[in-house]
């Protein structure tokens, strides 16, 4: 709390459908142990109104409805289910992919806990990779092919290619396995074999 000597906790969380914690539609939350953020943050969702009728900063109308949360609420039961499965996932990738010629992901140490919303490969060439995935049944998605500097929208900055190396070979290279609940070890195992198949061609 203000004056204890600590700095406050906040969270923003993400309800994008395919997120660990997804709605029905783009939805979000902000969560902080601090009062004075908590009472901002609540003007700030419904157009800076303190009260009902006195708006004192300006604000936004961006409340979550009540049938996202209702629809929400549910889903939290499962959550721990459901990070379990794709910790699982993760694990058996983990352990099948270690020998091919690719980057994995260095999951957190303890006592941080990865929720595996993505489980992310590197490698060169993934453009053929990921074709001949999918006419084998996979499909995977690239998060993201363009560095945010290389977007049309930041165009005025007039950065150019080279300018960010790393961020420019991570663009090219990163390829995103299927790892969501729905995937079992039999779905996991087909990735794996589907992946060897084409990485040994």
């Amino acid at each position: 709390m203000p004056g204890s000597g600590r700095s406050a906790t906040r969270f923003a969380w993400s309800f994008y459908p395919s997120k660990n914690l997804g709605g029905f539609a783009d939805g979000g939350a902000l969560t902080s142990d601090d009062a004075e953020t908590i009472a901002r943050l609540r003007r700030l969702r419904n157009y800076g109104f303190a009260n009902r009728e006195d708006a004192v900063e300006v604000g936004a109308n961006s409340r979550l409805d009540e049938l996202q949360a209702a629809f929400l609420r549910v889903r939290l039961t499962h959550l721990d289910a459901w990070n379990t499965r794709r910790g699982a996932t993760a694990r058996l990738y983990l352990d099948a992919l270690a020998e091919l010629p690719l980057v994995l992901p260095h999951p957190p140490t303890t006592p941080t806990r990865a929720a595996w919303h993505l489980f992310v490969i590197r490698f060169a060439g993934r453009g053929r990779v990921r074709e001949d995935l999918g006419a084998r049944g996979i499909e995977t998605l690239v998060h993201y092919p363009t560095p945010p500097f290389a977007q049309p929208a930041l165009a005025s900055l007039g950065v150019t290619t080279g300018a960010f190396p790393i961020a420019e070979r991570l663009a090219a290279e990163v390829l995103s396995l299927p790892v969501g609940p729905h995937i079992g070890d039999d779905g996991a195992a087909q990735v794996v074999e589907a992946l060897g198949a084409v990485l040994s061609r």
